[in-house]
Parts: structure tokens; sequence; C-alpha cells
């Protein structure tokens, strides 16, 4: 990552970078921890922080950050950015998406919330795979796995946060 995508995010003004992070990831409180961690060195200290802020976060700002994000295979992603990522899903057939969508509420009904996972370039049958390796998971390893997959999803949601910055 070039240093000025680094300097222009450290340039951004608070309410700038909240605003650009809120977008990123639904938790209040990460993206105004994100935020004030600034100025960032390189791209590296900022996903060190944004790692760290995110693995330090109460439940409740978990889920803040869950309510962010629709459900795997849904026929119209809530978000273009979520979109963007679960585009490999989009073209499964029919019935694979019924699956999907099966899996995702039975996960919710085990679990309480969204079927959190990083989509990005993973097909419909992958995703529905590990949903139902996920399902049998107790609900502290499985709430261990969400977090660790958020983390991946802010992860990638920051580099293309980055090289936007350098393409304005």
């Amino acid at each position: 990552m070039p240093q000025q995508a680094i300097d222009d995010f450290n340039g951004l003004t608070d309410i700038q970078a909240a605003h650009a992070l809120f977008g990123i990831c639904a938790s209040p409180a990460w993206a105004r921890q994100v935020a004030a961690g600034r100025p960032y060195a390189d791209a590296a200290a900022l996903f060190d922080n944004a790692d760290r802020v995110l693995a330090q976060l109460p439940e409740s700002e978990i889920d803040a950050a869950l309510d962010g994000h629709p459900r795997i295979g849904a026929r119209v992603a809530a978000n273009s950015r979520s979109a963007g990522e679960q585009a490999a899903v989009q073209s499964a057939a029919d019935e694979l998406l019924d699956e999907l969508a099966a899996g995702n509420r039975a996960y919710e009904d085990r679990f309480g919330h969204v079927y959190l996972v990083f989509a990005s370039g993973r097909s419909a049958r992958d995703l529905l795979d590990t949903l139902i390796v996920r399902l049998a998971n107790d609900p502290a390893t499985e709430r261990s796995e969400m977090r660790s997959e958020l983390a991946k999803i802010n992860r990638l949601r920051l580099e293309r946060l980055l090289a936007a910055g350098r393409e304005s």
C-alpha cells in the first residue's frame, strides 16, 4: 500500500474518518477507536490496530457490527459492499441458494445472529459447506470463529478504502 494512501486517511477529519470506518464495520465503538488511533505510520499499523480494537470490543458492539451484514446468499444483498463480496454466490442455482437460506435460518436459530463468513471470491457451495461445519460448533467456539471472520472482512474493506483513496 503506498504511503500516500495512509497519509490521506490520516488527513481526514475525525468525523470523516469515523464515517468511513463505520461504512466498513457497523460498530460505532470500532469506528471511533480506529479513527482515534491516527496517525498511522503505515497500512500495517492501521490493520494491526483495527484487529486489536475488534478483539477488545464487548459483545454488544460485535452484535452491532453483525447488524451491518446481510445473510449470505440473500437474493438481494443489503448493501453494495456486501453484494460485491458475495458476487460469486449470486450466480448459484436456485436450489443451492434455497439450501443456503435454510442453513442461514438454522444457524440463526442455533446462535442468535447472522452467519458471518469471509465470502469474497468463494462459491455458494463452499459457503454452505462451511456453514454446515460451523453449525456443529459450541456457542463460544462459534463466537470466536465469527470474530475472526469479521476481522478478515474488515481487513479487506480497509484495503479497499485505502485503494479508493489513492484513486480519487
